[in-house]
């Protein structure tokens, strides 16, 4: 019965019916078969998110934590600076320069061993004492990190926006020794509203406006930061981190204190070492409604993007049905014409079925010599191509390689470390240059010439990447000066790849001048807007400040 209800249609219609049909049965199936699997998995995927967000939180909070320890303790270890006096305007002058390099920098400041305040920025607190404040008292012992808190001294004498909270700061501290006797402390209180900026640079607009929230937690599981003032009301409500499993990659659906049912997942700050473990918590958390609304629904959208999808194959069937029944009715009409006496009428070539095909293969034979000479040609034409490709090739590469070392040149190193910052900022990866100057190369040039020189550097050349990582990448970038770029390495795993590489040039004697020193400048990426000029620069600048204390050693950029 179905069968004759078909056939009153067209070739065309019947076979654009039942193909539809067809597809509308099959994404019907699988829709309903396979709904709630896509549920499930995309509920996970939503998981998943808050996992990376939080953990992307944590370790750059852990990164800046470490960053301004170590740069508290470089403070601390200029003894030529302090040499000149606690309170001497090349003191001042170091201070201040610190401060304004480092972005939420409040205050820094030295103090005496008796807590009197020497010297600081802005000259607050200058004769005061600071005995009593637990960062004076740690940093007479070692380096240390405090906790955040209330100033209760510096507090008042800076200047707030009206209603703003009070501030908060995080203290680093470090002893001053001079001639191995102790005769100070170096203090630095960033800013808390750093933690914000921080956290508000790793959410994209688009995941706030769903509801993602990031907040941070101090050891005992207090709060310490909340986004949109919602400190004070976590903090009356007695709200504590959420004990979720995330060392089992596992968010959970969590009631907060503030009323807020959400997907949360927490992450311990990673440890540096345990001056900067403070034990902080991040947890990202996001409503319900919106955390799962990619799978509120999912069944029925699949559905109706498959009875969408239906109609198009339809659509296209029927396109198709077209042409068939075209070609088989512009063929019934030559055949007409033919068995009429038209003798110049001729069968027009189709290829819309085998069947079409064969009918009009008697012309194959006319067209094989100029379809044999056609693939000649495209031959010939490939060919050539696959030259010219291979010659342009091995241009690009000359144009970046250093034609004495073979290693990459300025112009390939820059190609290079452009993709690596893009791949970092993307990926939210640390990123490291390490600079190296072949100590006192001018007097090898002078005492045994440039030819000795070149085979010196070629040498080098072949010894560095033998120390490095596949993904590292190695370039000469100017007469006795080469660098390193070290794709998801921090400042701690550069400062180790250059000392070793120091080690192993010092310990292998050259054939023509006997030992060779390098020196070396190590720069990380501090933050996405990073630029490769200004991680260049740093690099170049520690790199001199290793040759002004003396060469054959490391230093990086504070």
């Amino acid at each position: 019965m179905y069968l004759s209800m078909l056939a009153k249609y067209s070739l065309r219609t019947q076979i654009a019916l039942l193909f539809g049909a067809l597809v509308a049965a099959t994404v019907v199936l699988v829709a309903l078969g396979f709904g709630e699997w896509i549920q499930r998995d995309a509920q996970r995927e939503a998981g998943r998110a808050l996992q990376l967000i939080a953990g992307n939180a944590a370790r750059t909070l852990a990164d800046g934590l470490h960053e301004r320890a170590v740069q508290t303790r470089v403070l601390a270890d200029a003894e030529m600076v302090w040499r000149k006096g606690l309170g001497s305007p090349e003191v001042q002058n170091m201070l201040m320069r610190t401060q304004a390099r480092q972005q939420h920098t409040a205050w820094v400041g030295m103090a005496d061993t008796q807590g009197k305040v020497i010297a600081a920025t802005g000259g607050l607190l200058v004769g005061q004492s600071v005995a009593a404040r637990p960062w004076f008292q740690k940093g007479l012992e070692g380096p240390f990190v405090g906790d955040v808190q209330q100033a209760l001294l510096l507090g008042s004498l800076l200047e707030r926006p009206p209603g703003a909270e009070p501030a908060r700061f995080v203290d680093f501290s470090a002893p001053v020794r001079v001639d191995g006797r102790l005769v100070g402390v170096v203090g630095m209180h960033g800013s808390w509203e750093w933690t914000g900026d921080v956290i508000e640079s790793l959410i994209a607009p688009e995941a706030a406006r769903a509801g993602l929230e990031v907040f941070v937690f101090d050891r005992e599981g207090a709060p310490i930061y909340a986004p949109a003032k919602r400190m004070q009301a976590l903090s009356q409500a007695g709200q504590r981190a959420p004990a979720t499993n995330a060392a089992k990659g596992s968010p959970q659906v969590i009631d907060w204190l503030d009323g807020e049912r959400a997907l949360s997942a927490n992450v311990q700050l990673p440890t540096h070492n345990s001056v900067s473990n403070l034990g902080w918590q991040v947890v990202a958390r996001q409503p319900i409604a919106q955390a799962y609304a990619r799978s509120t629904g999912v069944v029925r959208r699949a559905l109706l993007v498959g009875l969408a999808a239906a109609g198009i194959a339809a659509l296209l069937s029927w396109l198709l049905a077209r042409r068939l029944s075209e070609d088989l009715q512009n063929l019934a009409r030559a055949a007409s014409n033919v068995n009429a006496g038209a003798h110049e009428a001729a069968i027009p070539l189709r290829g819309s079925s085998r069947e079409v095909f064969e009918l009009s293969s008697a012309m194959a034979h006319m067209t094989a010599r100029m379809l044999q000479a056609n693939d000649e040609m495209e031959e010939q034409v490939r060919l050539r191509t696959q030259q010219l490709e291979q010659a342009n090739q091995e241009l690009d590469r000359q144009a970046r390689t250093d034609a004495l070392t073979g290693l990459l040149n300025r112009r390939g190193f820059e190609a290079h470390i452009g993709f690596a910052l893009a791949l970092a900022a993307r990926n939210l990866q640390p990123l490291s240059v390490v600079t190296f100057d072949v100590d006192h190369f001018k007097r090898i040039n002078d005492r045994y010439g440039h030819a000795v020189g070149d085979a010196v550097l070629q040498r080098l050349a072949r010894l560095l990447p033998e120390h490095l990582r596949a993904s590292d990448i190695v370039a000469r970038v100017g007469g006795e000066e080469f660098v390193a770029l070290l794709p998801s390495t921090d400042t701690a795993g550069a400062m180790k790849v250059a000392q070793a590489l120091l080690d192993a040039v010092a310990a292998t004697a050259d054939p023509d001048v006997g030992q060779l020193t390098l020196s070396a400048g190590v720069a990380s990426l501090r933050n996405l807007q990073d630029t490769r000029a200004a991680l260049l620069q740093r690099s170049d600048e520690a790199l001199y400040t290793a040759k002004q204390a003396g060469r054959n050693r490391v230093r990086m950029t504070p």
